[in-house]
């Protein structure tokens, strides 16, 4: 692969033959696990401006209907992220001169923070053929990558780097597009159209009931367009005559481009739409529909009562119909919130369409008919992409012999992927089962696995944040939710330590836990999904995401890492992660110490530069007010053990902890500490509930209340 700098190009054909279809890769990465970009594309002109809205691909116009440009979404690395776009060269129209490749950020970060900002671009069989990195970032929010454009009969690439500080808004300025603020008035959707003639034909469609009526899941409920269009955010046009004379026009809607409201914003508010700048006439974009902060009060006569329920749960009496059960409830929702169904699929490959789905499927294979517990199919400009789905709950394991048997399938009938979803989360390096891939078929299918917990948190964050595009379609996410948090759904997300917590647990206690005990290994897996999970749940319920933080060397082996946990884990009886929530600075710590039974959440805030100490610990009690009375506060001074106590023993002296030595004040240490469970399901004593309620009452006591100490804090000088 041939590196090239800033500013340079080169002629694609002379690197390889085969560049009729390439696929251009953007990747970055964060030791600290906070930020992310979006990737958009822009069809330009011999003007230098785009012809008109189709030319624009973004997260919510993934796919040009000429096969030209198609976001193959992101994929995970072992450094970080790498977001894919398949470029067929020879579909691109002749006026169109150049293939613009950006990204943009939002809510606040800059493109500095990321690390190793790289552009590749792949000819058809994968094979690299040019590679550029950006190492100049800083307060930019959005960035062009680098360019396609013609030379003659030839295409050839341009490594650009230009930067925006204006993020995406400025950007799409330079190419014709111009920026406004708009909020619309919410108008009427229906949440589903009636079924197309023949779909009886087809294998039986999961079934949902609406006020008592059935209907199949697989109806249309949109043209095969993004998932999100029509909804409030800005929207794109060419800055052209032509393109202007349909502005507004009623069932035209702009595609929107941009990111949902930040949480706590009004329900459908635009940061900005995008429009002609010759012609901005009346705007039929709609709200998005998110659920009430506050329930409205209950007609009930007395707590007894109970709402009925879309899916109801008590009647489930074993795993067999706890399985059925979940996969046609969670199949049918997604089929009839295209948000929704869109948000899961997209990250294993499937085009942004039509959704179908189904359950009760036979499908041959050999002398027995094999029934996948569901299928998906999406429909995008006549082509189908199929997925077959295994389902577990209440904590069964996936059987391999049986996704074999699927992948098997699939790979014979041409079926892109088979998703597997159960309790378990997945963690990076570790297979959830261990399937043979026949490397002599052509056609390649995709092992994906979801897990309850990531269903959940999709949920939440459509319809208690970002919204979606109406009411019934909140309401089917709300009974969905209520559904997966029912006790006896058995959908619970990962909710067993395993077989190896109890003998780690007591030969830590009894000190006989030897190094190199390969239990200890499967103890350190068990957390790391712990830790995944918890991320979900607070990413869920604050709108953000959650991730945990990996303080290790960019592109160390995940087994590695940790062999090294497991060999602390040994010697100091202690499982400890780090996790931040996106757009805060703030790292939440969680040590479990299994030698002491005590779980321990913590965060370091530090004190402002130059300021008085006396000033800067009474302005932190201030701060604390609300805080429980038993939190833990230590004072972090440079070389030294600094004062600390109970913040019930020190608001009334909180001069308490300032450093006697005189030595400097870097900062404070806050931390909470919870008995820990004994068992290791999610019993009332159970250890991962003694770290879900340890991590919740921290962000609700603490962080929630923390801000700047340099508000109110005197500075010397």
């Amino acid at each position: 692969m041939r590196e090239i700098s800033k500013g340079a190009n080169v002629s694609l054909t002379a690197l390889s033959e085969d560049v009729g279809s390439v696929v251009v890769s953007l990747g970055w990465s964060s030791a600290s696990g906070a930020g992310d970009a979006d990737v958009s594309v822009l069809l330009v002109g011999e003007d230098g401006k785009v012809r008109s809205e189709n030319d624009f691909y973004f997260y919510n116009n993934p796919a040009a209907a000429d096969g030209s440009v198609q976001l193959l979404g992101k994929t995970p690395t072992d450094s970080g992220d790498e977001d894919r776009i398949g470029v067929d060269l020879t579909a691109v129209p002749e006026e169109v001169a150049r293939i613009v490749v950006a990204a943009s950020q939002y809510g606040g970060t800059r493109f500095g923070d990321l690390d190793g900002l790289r552009m590749t671009v792949a000819d058809r069989s994968g094979e690299p053929l040019v590679g550029f990195s950006i190492d100049d970032a800083s307060v930019e929010t959005a960035f062009i990558f680098g360019e396609l454009y013609r030379r003659g009969e030839e295409w050839k690439f341009r490594a650009v780097g230009q930067g925006y500080e204006t993020g995406l808004a400025g950007l799409a300025t330079d190419f014709g597009i111009a920026v406004e603020e708009s909020e619309e008035p919410e108008e009427p959707e229906p949440a589903g159209e009636p079924p197309e003639p023949g779909v009886a034909s087809e294998p039986q469609a999961a079934r949902t009931t609406t006020a008592g009526t059935p209907g199949p899941a697989g109806s249309p409920t949109a043209p095969a367009a993004p998932a999100d269009a029509g909804t409030a955010g800005p929207a794109v046009s060419p800055a052209t005559p032509q393109a202007a004379e349909g502005a507004g026009t009623a069932g035209g809607p702009a595609a929107p481009v941009g990111r949902p409201p930040a949480p706590g914003a009004a329900p459908g508010a635009a940061p900005g739409a995008v429009v002609p700048a010759q012609a901005r006439g009346p705007r039929t974009t709609r709200k998005k529909v998110t659920l009430p902060k506050a329930p409205g009060k209950s007609l009930a006569e007395n707590e007894s009562w109970r709402p009925a329920r879309l899916f109801p749960v008590p009647s489930l009496k074993s795993d067999k119909e706890r399985e059925v059960r979940a996969t046609s409830v969670l199949l049918s929702v997604m089929a009839q919130v295209p948000e929704f169904g869109r948000r899961l699929t997209a990250a294993f490959g499937a085009p942004a369409g039509r959704m179908q789905t189904f359950t009760e499927v036979s499908l041959p294979h050999g002398d027995t008919p094999r029934r996948p517990d569901g299928v998906i199919r999406v429909e995008r400009a006549g082509k189908l992409w199929t997925a077959l789905v295994e389902t577990k709950t209440n904590g069964n394991p996936l059987r391999p012999e049986q996704v074999q048997q699927y992948m098997d399938i699939a790979a014979r009938r041409g079926y892109e992927s088979v998703i597997t979803l159960s309790n378990d989360v997945a963690l990076e390096g570790t297979a959830m089962v261990d399937v043979k891939v026949d490397g002599r078929r052509k056609h390649k299918v995709g092992l994906w696995h979801l897990s309850w917990a990531e269903v959940a948190h999709q949920a939440q964050l459509l319809i208690r944040h970002e919204g979606v595009g109406n009411a019934a379609h909140a309401w089917l996410l709300q009974e969905l939710l209520a559904y997966l948090q029912h006790e006896q759904s058995g959908c619970h997300g990962f909710q067993n330590m395993g077989p190896a917590w109890v003998p780690v647990r007591n030969g830590i206690e009894d000190e006989t836990l030897c190094l190199g005990d390969p239990r200890a290994t499967e103890v350190v897996e068990s957390w790391e999904r712990l830790i995944r999970q918890v991320c979900l749940r607070l990413g869920g319920e604050l709108g953000q995401k959650a991730l945990p933080v990996q303080r290790v060397r960019r592109g160390s082996d995940p087994r590695s890492r940790r062999a090294a946990a497991a060999e602390r884990l040994c010697l100091d009886g202690r499982l400890s992660a780090e996790l931040r929530v996106e757009g805060t600075s703030s790292v939440i710590t969680v040590t479990a110490d299994l030698r002491t039974a005590k779980i321990r959440t913590s965060v370091d805030v530090p004190a402002p530069e130059g300021s008085y100490p006396l000033v800067t610990v009474r302005r932190l009690v201030r701060l604390l007010a609300e805080a429980p009375a038993d939190l833990h506060v230590e004072s972090l001074v440079e070389g030294e053990n600094g004062p600390r106590g109970t913040l019930e023993r020190l608001r009334p002296e909180p001069g308490d902890l300032v450093p006697r030595s005189g030595a400097a004040l870097t900062g404070f240490r806050l931390t909470l500490i919870k008995g820990m469970g004994n068992s290791r399901g999610n019993t009332e004593s159970g250890f991962i509930r003694s770290v879900d309620e340890g991590v919740d009452r921290f962000r609700q006591g603490v962080v929630a209340h923390l801000g700047p100490l340099e508000a109110r804090a005197g500075r010397r000088g």
